[in-house]
């Protein structure tokens, strides 16, 4: 093998982040709505069209972080990063970033871009100089768990009792990953 040089090729999605602003509202609404369509038509009793409008997207906005991945003109995905989250999480330390409502848009998303929204989420996370990435998911969708555990996540706590705006009662799973 001397004298061969060998060169590895990484391929990814090369999809672009930037900060969403109030312009991309109805994007996020889309997204949201998309998303939950196919929820629903995949028998996932979770996120309902029309569940988050513009005004919990520009609250958002104004009091975090919300970020949009696109691939040349076209958003693919979005999600949002709380720097606490006491609702779910209760009281804790500054040490953890908590992604919320990771979506992808299931036409134009490329493969593997779920995945690339959740690294810059932890990118995001680890350059605040927290060490913890945590998230909650809806327990009765396994297959979102089982996709957040291939991701690195860690379920702490597998049922904790919620009740959404709508009073519906349901239960999530706190995981959470270390961070390097």
């Amino acid at each position: 093998m001397s004298g061969h040089t060998f060169t590895v090729i990484v391929v990814t999605t090369q999809v672009a982040f930037r900060r969403a602003d109030a312009r991309d509202l109805d994007v996020l609404v889309g997204l949201f709505d998309g998303a939950a369509r196919w929820m629903v038509r995949n028998g996932i009793d979770q996120w309902k069209p029309g569940g988050k409008g513009a005004e919990h997207f520009r609250a958002r906005i104004a009091g975090g972080e919300v970020w949009l991945a696109s691939r040349g003109d076209r958003v693919v995905g979005a999600y949002e990063l709380w720097w606490e989250d006491p609702e779910v999480w209760g009281p804790q330390p500054p040490v953890a970033g908590y992604v919320h409502r990771l979506m992808t848009d299931r036409e134009a998303a490329p493969a593997g871009a779920g995945r690339e929204l959740l690294a810059h989420a932890e990118g995001r996370i680890a350059a605040s100089g927290r060490t913890l990435a945590r998230l909650d998911c809806e327990t009765r969708n396994p297959r979102l768990g089982t996709y957040y555990e291939g991701a690195g996540y860690t379920a702490l706590v597998p049922h904790l009792e919620k009740v959404g705006a709508d009073g519906r009662r349901y239960a999530v799973t706190l995981m959470e990953k270390a961070l390097a």
